[in-house]
């Protein structure tokens, strides 16, 4: 981690929502932000503002999220994502999450991931890869 990984950090993602990112199982009428697809988002946003902080070799995997969808964002919207670091105990990141659109604000998230050594990462998922047997 570099010296510049602290609280107070954020970053902004816009992004135009579209056939990709919707929920399809009500007919297209009904099409809107999947919640799925919100919190990839989320996830995303957040990662790419530590990979800004991280060191060679290292990257971040989540490891909890709280997430309200609490608004439709409808297809051909755009979305801003605002990722705020908010706490930073050792490898473990904490964010506040507030998501917008055109109209209101349709969520709100807190998101923690921790920075990992991908080499290391990829022993230890190799070790229980063998241990259950799978490739």
């Amino acid at each position: 981690m570099k010296e510049s990984l602290r609280t107070g950090i954020n970053a902004v993602r816009r992004i135009t929502i579209d056939k990709d990112r919707t929920i399809d199982f009500m007919g297209e009428d009904c099409r809107v932000y999947a919640t799925p697809e919100l919190l990839r988002d989320v996830e995303m946003t957040c990662r790419d503002l530590l990979l800004q902080h991280l060191d060679q070799g290292e990257d971040s995997v989540g490891t909890r999220i709280e997430l309200d969808h609490t608004a439709p964002t409808l297809i051909g919207m755009w979305t801003e994502i605002t990722v705020n670091v908010t706490a930073i105990d050792g490898r473990a990141v904490t964010f506040d999450v507030s998501v917008t659109d055109e109209v209101e604000q349709t969520a709100k998230a807190k998101h923690h991931r921790f920075i990992v050594d991908v080499a290391k990462t990829v022993d230890r998922l190799k070790a229980k890869a063998a241990k259950a047997n799978v490739e």
